[in-house]
């Protein structure tokens, strides 16, 4: 079971350069389908895993670097397809986030504190707007929906907020002595 549920968050990661692909190319259809079944397949993932008790370390590694990678595959191609110095601009803040909190991971890892850098309720809500933004950016370009992109921009910027909050809760419980 630990094996599929691996598999899922795999398949997560190769749709990401997919959707990327499609999106610069222009078929923002194709694009939505694939990131609805890559959002599937986060849900499964972590369904399967608790349900049957087939969580593992391999798993908690994965599954949020899967997120990032679908999050910065995206917001890249969203600011080059939309021609967007605002997307381009928050998504400078979301990725260099992502890298700090990498690394205060790995020192906290290598300082036997790995607790201070758990995923927090919050840094989970952050994903789900991020991942939420996305897809309305997706639904608004599928739709040509003007207005639903500039909501969208107002989600990226409430989303980056928050991005930026985690990082720095993070970053005060690593310095905690």
């Amino acid at each position: 079971m630990r094996n599929l549920i691996n598999l899922l968050t795999i398949i997560r990661i190769i749709l990401a350069p997919v959707i990327l692909f499609f999106l610069m190319t222009g078929n923002y259809l194709i694009c939505i389908l694939l990131f609805f079944a890559a959002g599937f397949t986060d849900y499964l993932d972590g369904h399967l895993a608790r349900k049957y008790n087939a969580e593992s370390q391999l798993g908690e590694i994965l599954d949020p670097i899967a997120d990032k990678i679908l999050i910065v595959f995206i917001l890249l191609g969203l600011s080059v397809t939309l021609d967007s110095y605002l997307i381009a601009f928050l998504s400078s803040f979301i990725i260099a986030r992502e890298i700090g909190v990498a690394a205060l991971r790995d020192y906290s890892a290598r300082n036997n504190i790995s607790d201070r850098t758990k995923v927090t309720f919050l840094a989970k809500t952050k994903t789900a707007i991020q991942l939420s933004t996305i897809g309305s950016y997706l639904l608004a370009m599928t739709l040509s929906l003007n207005l639903l992109i500039v909501i969208s921009d107002i989600l990226l910027i409430v989303a980056t907020l928050i991005t930026l909050y985690t990082g720095y809760q993070y970053a005060l419980k690593v310095s905690q002595k």
